[in-house]
């Protein structure tokens, strides 16, 4: 008899400390890291003669070109990525990811702001550069992208630059697309660089 007693109070622990087990809640796991933002593909470039080549993305603010944006972006935080096609077309996204939406919304008004005063800093720079600039109208995308133009001519040797620009944001993430070539405006996939402004945003999150 005292085995079989000693047996059932052996169980009862048992069965006490499995319940007091399953009462426990499970530690919670931890929250994955939210994705980093998407950069567009060489395919969602605008459409050019010779296929477009996308670099790798590469973490920091660019090196060297950006003349209209550089100085603006957060090294922390930003990544980015070159284009280039066989016929001296290149193009670069830029991304940020800002600690706050403030923050991001601050960001991508100085990016506008330095898209729309490059050209006169330009001709400060060198006096015998002459062009025209444009507000190319925004883009209903997220919390909208706006697009600018930038035409620059060097009549002494008879140069011409097109750029194209758009700054855009979705929360907490800015992007800025570039997209240049030798000719005029009149030659430039305005359209085509409003879709890749489009797409690029979209990807974000």
């Amino acid at each position: 008899m005292r085995t079989v007693r000693t047996a059932l109070l052996t169980l009862m622990a048992a069965g006490l400390t499995a319940t007091a087990l399953a009462q426990v809640p499970a530690a919670a796991a931890p929250a994955a890291a939210p994705a980093p933002p998407k950069f567009l593909s060489a395919g969602q470039l605008p459409a050019s003669p010779t296929p477009w080549t996308a670099g790798p993305v590469r973490q920091g603010v660019p090196d060297e070109g950006s003349v209209c944006t550089a100085g603006i972006a957060p090294t922390a935080g930003t990544r980015h990525r070159d284009f280039r096609t066989e016929l001296d077309t290149n193009a670069r996204q830029t991304i940020t990811v800002a600690a706050t939406t403030a923050q991001a919304k601050k960001l991508a008004a100085d990016l506008r702001s330095a898209l729309e005063t490059c050209l006169d800093r330009l001709k400060e720079q060198d006096p015998g550069l002459e062009g025209e600039a444009f507000y190319q109208g925004r883009v209903d995308v997220e919390e909208c992208a706006h697009v600018y133009s930038i035409d620059t001519s060097y009549p002494e040797v008879g140069s011409t630059d097109i750029g194209l620009f758009s700054v855009g944001r979705d929360g907490r993430a800015v992007t800025v697309v570039e997209w240049g070539q030798l000719g005029e405006l009149d030659g430039a996939p305005l359209e085509g660089f409003k879709k890749t402004t489009r797409t690029a945003v979209a990807k974000l999150y």
